[in-house]
């Protein structure tokens, strides 16, 4: 951890020990000087605390994320603590769970189960500890509820593999572990899906071959079934809670643009206001160039990207 982090971290860290829903004009957290965060209507730098203010007027907030950024995931902590200074009532979702350990996320929320055993029973990422245990904690401290949004990675596989057809296969119980309903369109999303294919490697790099596109078009319906379900879970989540906010944490492909994550929760709570962040690493946060990044969200997060160890 950097030494400019610490002393936010620990002032945030106290701030959760003494939480309630009391502390809505209660002061936010100093922005840290590797952030600078760009407002893209406006095209100009404001405050991280502007960007609590405006996020926390919003119905569904979508951050995305670069999963291996350290200071991107000190970005979301801020963000989420803030918001609950002026929102009190803050469901935060996670792509980092999946649908089938919601109970055991519930168990643990309301004291029923020890932090030891929600880690063996709840499929934690690898970083868990680092990158999203702050969130989860937060929202306990808070008395928020937490959603296991994602579909369950088995289903997502045997997406990817047979196409969405392997749903069909699935006992009734199993079968709501995804959305209810799935569509999986080759639109803008399907470009950026393969394209970023190809950038990496994948099967989308023999452009010419059917079996190459086969093989994409298998794992956009994976994307897809991950995307929807997500989508489903935010609304749902919102619809049984009138007034509270969702803010909703991915990988930044699923929600920039407005698409993905983003584009199926809206389809689904078309009256919600919802409202894009997406985080960059840079080598300079505050000389970095906007450039296309500003199109991918209505708020990017510039962060100071952390030397490759």
């Amino acid at each position: 951890m950097s030494v400019l982090r610490q002393p936010v971290l620990l002032l945030l860290l106290t701030g959760v020990a003494c939480a309630s829903s009391s502390v809505a004009t209660a002061p936010s957290p100093t922005q840290p000087a590797a952030f600078r965060v760009h407002e893209s209507a406006g095209n100009r730098s404001v405050s991280f605390n502007e960007l609590i203010a405006t996020a926390a007027k919003a119905d569904i907030v979508f951050f995305g994320e670069q999963h291996d950024d350290p200071e991107t995931h000190f970005a979301e902590f801020a963000l989420l603590e803030g918001i609950g200074r002026i929102r009190p009532r803050v469901i935060v979702s996670l792509e980092m769970f999946e649908r089938d350990v919601q109970p055991v996320v519930d168990d643990y929320l309301a004291g029923r189960i020890s932090e030891a055993e929600f880690l063996a029973k709840s499929r934690p990422w690898d970083r868990y500890a680092t990158d999203y245990r702050g969130l989860v904690q937060l929202a306990r401290a808070r008395g928020w509820a937490v959603v296991a949004s994602n579909i369950p990675r088995p289903l997502a596989s045997a997406i990817g593999r047979k196409g969405l057809a392997a749903l069909d296969t699935l006992a009734p119980a199993q079968r709501t572990w995804a959305a209810a309903q799935l569509a999986c369109p080759k639109d803008r999303y399907y470009a950026n899906f393969a394209e970023t294919m190809k950038d990496h490697g994948g099967p989308g790099t023999a452009a010419d071959s059917a079996a190459a596109r086969t093989i994409t078009d298998r794992f956009y319906e994976a994307q897809c079934a991950k995307d929807e379900t997500m989508g489903e879970s935010i609304a749902r989540a919102l619809a049984a809670s009138p007034g509270a906010i969702v803010v909703h944490y991915n990988g930044a492909f699923h929600s920039d643009y407005g698409l993905g994550t983003a584009e199926r929760a809206k389809r689904r709570a078309p009256s919600a206001k919802t409202m894009v962040v997406t985080a960059v690493p840079v080598q300079s946060p505050m000389s970095a160039s906007p450039g296309d990044h500003a199109t991918r969200a209505e708020y990017v997060i510039f962060t100071k990207r952390t030397p490759a160890k």
